[in-house]
């Protein structure tokens, strides 16, 4: 049986279920199976659909938590005196999600006037399953030593803070702007969040002083405005606001600003992520909005009050703005009334809202400690690494490498947002290129700020110096100086120039340009690995439960039997390179000796030829893909095989079938695909599918940087 950590709140509004599935991420991105269980439902008085905790919990996790017992069911039990067998109900769910999990987060209930019991029942699971509790709270108005108290009062259900079983404390809402009774207020003013890490301080020592060394403070988890933006769409609902124009009502608010000014006063509210509560007969501020809009301002919203409508001639007018996805909405309060209302707004994240979940799991997770789990764990025969867990592992290991990667496509917004959050998470230290009063604007218009410490190189003003190296790399080629100056204002020449001299320790293009634009100048200049007689490349998979390893899908359009071998062999050394276990499948259209023809000789031999070269991979072949990857077929195609319905690493026989694969599974499924990744080049340079997401290319970042440092390694090994 799994071990249980029972999360458990002091009150009401401690944010629970945000911790619970918080701590679920953390344990999950350092690769230890983990599952959740919400045992019994719990609803508010607003709720009219499914149980949140397990909702969010499917939503924003690769998890499928039972259903939660009915809690009308529950006090019916309760009520029968049947209590033992409401707690084999909750053993019940809780095996379920305790199925290939080392741990099983379970979110506890919250004593309420409608549900008075909470705690009693929380003590009873925690016998039952025999878990060990961690309790959350939320300081509001209390000083440290008042929190550290009512931890230690709240403690004596479960036996003391000194119990066993008591595991430690998480503080969730740090400084959170709060109100005369203790609870958090809606609040979207221009000045920032308040929270001073002095503070943290102040709580971590008194909780020392007040709390036995047994019992940890396993976090202490600031308040950040940014987490409680809603949509527009949200704030409709709330208000029971009327539409007037559509738009894109997912557009987040960050703040609020009362259009009642003189236009240049209000021109400094006009900023994306505004929204402008306007007194509906302000024709002359509604139409200040439509021209900031027009000009690239994403401004949440408008919110007309006093139940005016604008005059259809002045409605025309807006037309252009409207049409660039501005919602405007319509309340019969008047401005005033909409601006008090707004602190009394519902704060929990919707049912529909993953982003802003995933945001809020994210920020509780990075500011939990785990230095506890040791003596939780079950011995682990692999490190499983579940996608959140992949993405962890990259964005550390690109953190301590601490490396210089180029990007020459500076002037594409995706490309920017990228190296903006490079910097911000200090992944990387990157070098834009293009030109830079453009790209400040460009971000401007897009509510971005580009850090003035990062590095931007115009390729208009090119050094001579690269002009020299380039001639020097290629004369043998017929390449001179005029042909080399002028090959070089192509940022990725370069860009590739600049990794070649060490300016740069990696490259990544591709947003804009196509593979060839990016792979060429590096087969030119950077060359392949010593050793190394092909260049291929693998897509990192990110399915639900685990990340697989897909080679090659890129690069070599039909490769030999040797070819495939290397990128067989490569692919491995990459899996391992980032912590996959490589269990490596030769994959084809026939599973062992089932089938015959050309291809499938072709992967017979690659399969003898990598196994040959390495015979201490672990490569099997030919499998078709359901054998290697389930478990059922494997035991009836290929029952004697140690890889398949266990592979890691799937070798397409050419590119028609490993493209077009990785892109259905992709789009059918969903997947994150980080990749390609180069393989085989003597310094690293990476492509982009000129459809990546932001989020692509951060992490492809990421791997560039990682690479950068093997080469590294590499290289000093062999001196």
């Amino acid at each position: 049986m799994a071990n249980a950590i029972l999360v458990v709140p002091t009150e009401q509004r401690v944010g629970l279920t945000t911790v619970a599935l918080g701590l679920v991420h953390a344990l999950d991105r350092e690769g230890i199976p983990v599952g959740f269980c919400k045992p019994i439902s719990q609803p508010h008085a607003s709720d009219t659909g499914p149980e949140r905790s397990t909702r969010l919990a499917r939503t924003v996790t690769s998890l499928n938590p039972p259903e939660p017992i009915p809690v009308a069911d529950a006090e019916n039990l309760l009520g029968h005196d049947k209590e033992n067998v409401l707690l084999e109900e909750i053993i019940g769910r809780y095996e379920q999600a305790a199925q290939n999990a080392s741990i099983v987060v379970v979110e506890g209930l919250v004593d309420t006037e409608e549900q008075p019991y909470g705690t009693h029942l929380n003590a009873k699971m925690a016998q039952g399953l025999d878990a060990r509790i961690i309790i959350v709270v939320a300081p509001g108005r209390n000083t440290p030593h008042q929190v550290a108290d009512t931890v230690e009062v709240v403690a004596q259900a479960y036996g003391g803070i000194r119990h066993e079983r008591m595991i430690g404390c998480i503080i969730n809402l740090l400084d959170a702007p709060v109100d005369p009774t203790g609870h958090i207020r809606f609040d979207f003013s221009r000045a920032e969040g308040s929270y001073n890490s002095s503070h943290e301080v102040l709580f971590r020592a008194e909780c020392a002083r007040h709390w036995p060394e047994t019992f940890k403070l396993i976090g202490c988890i600031p308040w950040q405005r940014e987490l409680i933006a809603p949509r527009m769409r949200d704030i409709m609902q709330m208000i029971g606001a009327q539409i007037l124009n559509e738009g894109q009502l997912n557009r987040r608010v960050t703040h609020v600003a009362l259009g009642a000014p003189t236009l240049l006063n209000l021109c400094q509210e006009l900023r994306a992520g505004a929204m402008m509560i306007v007194p509906g007969d302000r024709d002359d501020v509604l139409l200040a909005v439509c021209m900031a809009a027009m000009s690239g301002t994403q401004v949440a919203g408008v919110l007309l009050t006093g139940g005016f409508k604008p005059d259809p001639r002045v409605w025309k007018l807006c037309g252009p703005a409207l049409d660039t996805g501005l919602p405007v909405l319509s309340i019969n309060y008047s401005a005033m009334q909409s601006v008090l209302y707004l602190p009394y707004l519902n704060l929990e994240v919707p049912l529909d809202d993953r982003d802003r979940m995933q945001q809020a799991v994210d920020a509780v997770a990075s500011h939990i400690t785990l230095e506890w789990k040791e003596p939780l764990l079950n011995n682990l025969e692999e490190r499983r690494f579940s996608p959140p867990a992949f993405r962890h592992m990259l964005v550390e290991r690109a953190r301590k490498a601490n490396k210089r990667i180029v990007l020459p496509e500076g002037n594409e917004p995706r490309t920017i947002e990228a190296a903006i959050t490079c910097h911000q998470r200090g992944i990387a230290r990157c070098v834009l290129m293009g030109d830079a009063g453009r790209m400040r604007r460009m971000s401007a218009r897009r509510g971005m700020i580009i850090p003035p410490d990062i590095e931007i190189i115009d390729p208009a003003e090119i050094n001579s110096r690269y002009i020299e190296a380039m001639v020097e790399l290629r004369g043998d080629k017929g390449l001179n100086a005029g042909l080399a100056e002028e090959q070089l204002h192509d940022p990725v020449v370069l860009g590739t120039m600049m990794l070649q001299l060490g300016e740069v320790d990696g490259l990544v293009s591709g947003a804009v340009h196509t593979t060839a634009n990016t792979i060429r100048p590096a087969l030119q200049l950077i060359k392949t690995a010593p050793g190394v007689h092909l260049v291929s490349s693998i897509f990192f998979m990110c399915l639900p439960e685990q990340v697989l390893v897909y080679g090659d899908c890129a690069i070599n359009i039909e490769p030999t039997p040797d070819e495939l071998a290397d990128i067989a062999i490569q692919s491995a050394e990459s899996a391992q390179a980032f912590g996959i276990t490589p269990r490596v499948a030769m994959l084809s259209y026939s599973t062992g000796t089932s089938g015959s023809g050309s291809d499938v000789d072709k992967v017979k031999n690659a399969t003898r030829i990598a196994r040959e070269r390495r015979p201490d991979l672990l490569i099997d072949g030919p499998l078709q893909y359901d054998a290697a990857a389930i478990k059922d077929v494997a035991l009836s195609k290929a029952p004697d095989s140690r890889v398949a319905g266990r592979a890691t690493v799937f070798v397409f026989p050419d590119l028609n079938t490993g493209n077009t694969t990785y892109k259905a599974v992709q789009r059918s499924a969903d997947v994150i695909s980080i990749g390609p990744m180069l393989q085989g080049l003597r310094k690293p340079v990476n492509d982009l599918s000129r459809g990546a997401l932001v989020e692509d290319i951060v992490f492809t970042i990421a791997l560039t940087a990682i690479q950068a440092e093997q080469a590294r390694t590499r290289e000093q090994s062999q001196r």
